[in-house]
């Protein structure tokens, strides 16, 4: 049998087998994990001086490709994984979840990294404030990388997911990972950081992978390192009090397994579609991955006079679940991850079996499908009732870690929240309602207690991606027993890897720092229009001051017939004069319109689109007779690898633009987003 081999300091290490790493499915020994010693004070070195250093050698634009790359080239192997992750018990469905999704997540950080984040290595997170009257002072805040390693720690239930969505946001904020994956599943983890190593697009010492224990790896940990977890609260509360973690003040960050919940509310009835929606997604919930999921529904909080028809309409749906060996056609549910997992879990339905009792499962009966599965860690779905939830209620504090889910009855949507809040921290809860007002009621409720809310209807059904899948875009995590930590939430998690900094100075030296123009910063002002230079070859802060325009009541009439606006502000004096500004003003557009004609170069040139405005203010009024000009400044420039339809190379640049008038005083002020074309090759 293979003996799986961890990646540290640049070399695979592994040769003497170690601990036997049998099938969920059949028993049969997958793989060993390695019994050699391995070096974690130089792992952690190797991963700040060289990691960092290759990470640091690309901005986050190209770390963004790099994500991209390693995306496809697992994009075009992954039935390697799927072959593979069948032994954790895995079916077709839930590889969907595992591998599709983690490589989905790369996709989508790479995505977002090309979209959001500036060429270079730092983000400058405004606004710049003025700290002093006349504006020579100022401050504002920067994100830089943390220059230290993450330290990842997995569960066993996602080796690819739960590896790849904290590793994304890593990689592109610039800081090198190591990788614990849980020891019962990390073969399936081995296979694709092996795969990221053959894409070519993992830089030296960006990742580092550990098989089995991580030893003293703690005890070498800085304070610019950070560690994240995924497992259950107990280990977390152990690894956030090591004396290192806590000496050091080593940020940690944890994600739990919690008591999620699914409600429905009372305005449904079985009549209603939205009822066979929450029969759907709790069935869904139980049997996707075979219940092995952190965010899995535990709890199906439910009105007691609907308790009998959510029970019989939930076994109705169990009953036609075939569990078994997942290659086998027509299988729905595989495994759990080991026989150690599965003894856990039939100890917990003990436990729950104290205060509630089966609605489905355990009558002895259960056959999983498949040769060899009599070996395996196969249980069916377990339905509980607790129908005394007031005399106590196990699934508020016992979870097990499976197919199994308890129904609770109770008598008012308040009652479900309080009911809800007794998992002391959930990552997600499922509110089933067709009232609109019934979710704008209970949701600021229930967001107290939890980290997501599923808002679901027979709308929302049409599209919905589940109770149960975490995005990349959205914030993964929950208060309390929970973790109290986060994660994924579109570039929010990318920030958590990096150092936020308050930064004081002139206005020119903060642009000099941001790389962006900050308003009273010097400008560089050419004979050359900003628009007819290359992308390549327009520098930050390079400036135009206008010629002035002064504005006549012809102006306001023909835009306002133009433009069919003909509020009456523009147009009629006597109301006007009645008004906060005392006369007729100009329209606000076309003030800005009036800007463009000021600022633009007519001509053919780089500047090839203008696709959006930022910020845009009306700070002063505009009345026929002042004078305007505008300052139109190249603000921030944008290397995402573009390219025009017809192939050619272009960059995004951001242009500051602001209007005066006549006595000086700001009127309009708004960023202008252009596509500018590169240098021909």
């Amino acid at each position: 049998m293979s003996v799986l081999k961890s990646f540290i300091a640049g070399q695979w290490v592994g040769e003497k087998p170690a601990k036997a790493l049998p099938s969920a499915v059949n028993g049969e020994i997958v793989a060993h994990t390695h019994d050699d010693t391995l070096d974690f004070k130089k792992a952690a070195e190797y991963g700040r001086k060289v990691g960092g250093k290759s990470l640091m050698a690309m901005d986050f634009q190209e770390r963004a490709l790099a994500l991209k790359a390693m995306a496809l080239y697992l994009q075009e192997h992954k039935k390697e994984l799927y072959a593979l992750s069948m032994h954790t018990g895995a079916s077709k469905g839930d590889n969907g979840i595992d591998i599709d999704g983690g490589i989905g997540t790369l996709f989508s950080y790479a995505s977002m990294g090309r979209r959001e984040l500036p060429s270079g290595n730092v983000v400058h997170e405004g606004p710049v404030m003025p700290l002093g009257k006349n504006n020579h002072f100022a401050g504002t805040h920067i994100l830089v990388p943390r220059g230290g390693v993450a330290v990842h720690i997995d569960a066993y239930n996602f080796p690819v997911w739960g590896m790849l969505e904290k590793f994304a946001p890593t990689f592109l904020a610039g800081m090198p990972s190591i990788v614990k994956p849980a020891t019962s599943t990390c073969y399936v983890t081995e296979l694709a950081v092996r795969l990221m190593q053959d894409s070519g697009a993992l830089p030296e010492g960006s990742l580092q992978l550990i098989i089995g224990s991580t030893g003293d790896l703690f005890d070498h940990l800085e304070e610019q390192d950070v560690v994240t977890f995924t497992g259950s609260a107990a280990t977390a509360r152990k690894l956030r009090n090591h004396p290192n973690i806590i000496n050091k003040s080593i940020p940690f960050n944890a994600e739990a397994d919690s008591l999620n919940s699914a409600i429905l509310a009372p305005d449904v009835t079985p009549e209603h579609e939205e009822f066979d929606i929450f029969v759907k997604e709790v069935g869904r919930e139980m049997t996707a991955k075979a219940g092995q999921k952190c965010t899995a529904i535990r709890r199906v909080l439910v009105p007691k006079d609907r308790v009998e028809a959510v029970c019989e309409k939930l076994k109705e749906r169990l009953s036609k679940v075939t569990v078994g060996d997942p290659s086998v056609e027509g299988v729905r549910m595989g495994a759990l991850a080991s026989i150690d997992q599965l003894e856990d879990v039939k100890a917990n339905i003990q436990e729950l079996l104290k205060t509630s009792e089966l609605v489905v499962g355990g009558d002895g009966s259960f056959q999983p499908t498949g040769e060899g599965t009599d070996k395996g860690a196969f249980i069916e779905p377990h339905l509980l009732l607790c129908r005394n939830p007031e005399n106590g209620c196990g699934a508020h504090d016992i979870e097990a870690f499976g197919p199994v889910a308890t129904v609770i009855p109770y008598d008012t949507i308040e009652d479900a929240v309080e009911l809800c809040s007794k998992g002391r921290g959930s990552l997600v809860t499922t509110l089933t309602t067709r009232d609109p007002a019934t979710a704008g009621r209970i949701a600021p409720l229930l967001a107290a207690f939890h980290g997501r809310l599923h808002l679901l209807d027979a709308e929302a059904a049409k599209e919905s991606t589940g109770h149960g899948s975490p995005l990349p875009m959205l914030k993964h995590g929950g208060p309390g027993r929970a973790g109290g930590g986060e994660e994924l939430g579109g570039i929010r998690a990318v920030h958590h890897y990096l150092q936020r900094t308050s930064i004081q100075g002139s206005p020119t030296m903060l642009a000099a720092v941001t790389r962006e123009y900050v308003r009273g910063a010097d400008v560089i002002e050419t004979e050359v229009h900003p628009f007819r230079r290359h992308f390549e070859d327009l520098q930050i802060n390079e400036s135009l001051l206008t010629h002035r325009r002064t504005v006549t009541e012809a102006d306001i009439v023909n835009f306002g017939c133009l433009s069919g606006d003909h509020f009456y502000m523009h147009f009629d004096e006597i109301a006007a004069r009645n008004s906060q500004f005392g006369k007729r003003i100009a329209h606000g557009y076309f003030v800005l319109s009036a800007a463009a004609g000021l600022f633009v170069s007519p001509g053919e040139g780089p500047v090839l689109a203008n696709y959006g405005l930022d910020t845009l203010r009306f700070i002063e009024p505009v009345a026929p007779g002042d004078t305007i000009q505008a300052r139109l400044t190249c603000k921030r420039k944008i290397d995402q690898g573009r390219t025009s339809p017809d192939g050619h190379p272009q960059g995004v640049v951001v242009w500051d633009v602001q209007v005066h008038n006549q006595n000086d005083e700001l009127v309009a002020s708004y960023d202008i987003l252009t596509l500018v074309a590169k240098k021909p090759q």
